[in-house]
């Protein structure tokens, strides 16, 4: 072997180490990317649905209050009597 084969032997082992440690890096931080998108995503779904838990009760007692204010909605189409206003608020002596 030559010397001028050699150094290129040389220069050709010293840059496939130096690609190694750099595709190791690479790799390293495609995963460590993944890991914090991952968790990004745990963070905003575990978010939502805690607040979910928490808000549910208040969506309950909506629901409720418009479940009840529709069927008065529907009692009074259906033409129900109803006493007439100032006779309901007349006060009695």
């Amino acid at each position: 072997m030559t010397p001028e084969e050699r150094e290129l032997l040389k220069e050709t082992a010293e840059l496939t180490k130096e690609n190694n440690k750099i595709l190791h890096s690479i790799r390293r931080s495609a995963r460590f990317s993944s890991f914090l998108r991952i968790l990004y995503w745990i963070i905003i779904l575990g978010s939502a649905f805690g607040t979910y838990y928490f808000i549910q009760p208040y969506i309950d007692i909506v629901v409720k209050s418009y479940n009840g204010m529709q069927q008065n909605v529907d009692l009074i189409k259906s033409g129900i009597n109803l006493p007439s206003l100032p006779a309901a608020f007349s006060s009695k002596k």
